[in-house]
């Protein structure tokens, strides 16, 4: 039988980015494509039944009644921020895979069909909405929007999703797929330290931050670098950084808040030339949905005024939130039961990350194991977690879904 390992070493030369570092494999790119070919020829190689539905999520089957309403499902994702790291999405694939493995090893018969999933575009690296593929699922996404979303070169998501063969005409909420998500069960690598100050390999999740992203577009004047004196300018570069600096004040002044600006784009993007418009993209988080409102609102506020004062215009523009996640009570129970023999006294642990868990808790009970990261970071290619741990995670999850089957 593989370990974990062992299958993540299969796909360890997939989408890797020299320049980044780690690894890019953005949804229906040609790295993350080979990546769900990947999964289909190794689910169906397990004699998993492999489909694809209408918002492009990849499902391989375990038929074990005639019927999959009210299955059981686990799995997570295949894309990757850009230069990330190798364990964060593939990790949770890879161990559904070798827990069925085991599974069948111990000779479960199960009472209720399995599912293993894999949800596109969790990360939002290409087009920008996180968990986008859950979203459409459970209804919460305009579908005219998704088909209009546009990537960094300016492919829009139907191009995208229609050269991945998707009909890009259906999608959205899914009623068929809704009513086969009996329980959903998803293993992460763990994305902090948590399990390294619990000393754990293995920890349940309690609960998944609030979290949003914004595009804030600072809108100036263009102009040539050295012809136009610096008292002439209405530099938007000079706004945005100021911008910048503000989200992390006001985060930094609001206990248990997050405010990042990861990503920042000035146009047109000449060295000798000062923008006309500089994007940045705010991700702000606190597990007070009310809190991430204020934060958002402080921090748009204060753009304005820093942009009013440089001669420049700040638009901001939501492109995705969620609200914090309480993940189901019961269904924590029951995985705590089932890790007593093989882990007791599982940690619980909340997360700050966003998962698809989060999205699917609003139409069937969902959980989350989290498997230890000994370097403690996530979304570069310093995440890393032990061979060892990997194993240990898919017997956590093997045990908990033969308990719920």
């Amino acid at each position: 039988m593989q370990t974990v390992s062992s299958v993540l070493d299969s796909i360890s030369d997939v989408g890797r980015d020299a320049s980044r570092g780690g690894y890019s494999r953005g949804v229906f790119t040609h790295a993350e494509l080979s990546l769900r070919e990947w999964f289909s020829a190794e689910a169906t190689a397990r004699g998993l039944a492999v489909e694809t539905d209408r918002n492009g999520i990849l499902w391989a089957w375990w038929d074990a009644t005639d019927t999959r309403d009210g299955a059981l499902v686990t799995g997570s994702h295949l894309d990757s921020v850009p230069g990330g790291g190798a364990f964060d999405g593939p990790l949770g694939v890879a161990s559904a895979l070798v827990a069925v493995d085991l599974l069948r090893g111990r000779g479960v018969q199960p009472n209720r069909s399995l599912a293993v999933a894999v949800f596109p575009e969790e990360e939002g690296s290409r087009f920008g909405v996180s968990c986008l593929g859950s979203r459409l699922l459970t209804g919460t996404l305009d579908p005219d929007h998704v088909r209009s979303l546009v990537d960094a070169d300016g492919t829009t998501f139907a191009d995208a999703a229609r050269s991945a063969g998707i009909d890009v005409d259906h999608l959205g909420r899914d009623e068929e797929a809704a009513r086969r998500i009996g329980d959903f069960v998803e293993l992460h690598v763990e994305q902090g330290r948590g399990l390294i100050d619990l000393d754990s390999a293995v920890a349940i999740g309690s609960t998944m931050l609030g979290h949003g992203r914004w595009r804030l577009s600072v809108t100036g004047q263009g102009n040539h670098a050295g012809t136009t004196l610096m008292a002439d300018r209405a530099d938007p570069m000079i706004a945005a950084a100021q911008v910048v600096l503000a989200a992390r004040r006001i985060a930094a002044e609001q206990d248990g808040a997050r405010a990042t600006v990861g990503r920042l784009q000035p146009i047109p993007g000449g060295t000798n030339v000062i923008a006309s418009r500089v994007d940045l993209w705010l991700d702000v988080r606190h597990e007070d949905d009310a809190i991430t409102a204020q934060l958002i609102e402080k921090i748009h506020g204060q753009a304005q005024k820093i942009c009013a004062f440089e001669g420049c215009r700040a638009a901001l523009t939501e492109e995705s939130r969620s609200s914090t996640v309480h993940f189901d009570g019961a269904l924590q129970r029951t995985l705590s039961n089932a890790l007593g023999t093989s882990f007791p006294g599982a940690p619980t642990l909340p997360t700050g990350a966003g998962h698809d868990a989060g999205i699917l808790g609003t139409i069937a009970p969902t959980a989350m194991l989290f498997v230890r990261n000994p370097t403690g970071i996530s979304h570069s290619p310093e995440e890393f977690v032990e061979r060892d741990d990997a194993d240990a995670g898919a017997t956590a999850l093997a045990d908990v879904l033969q308990d719920l089957l």
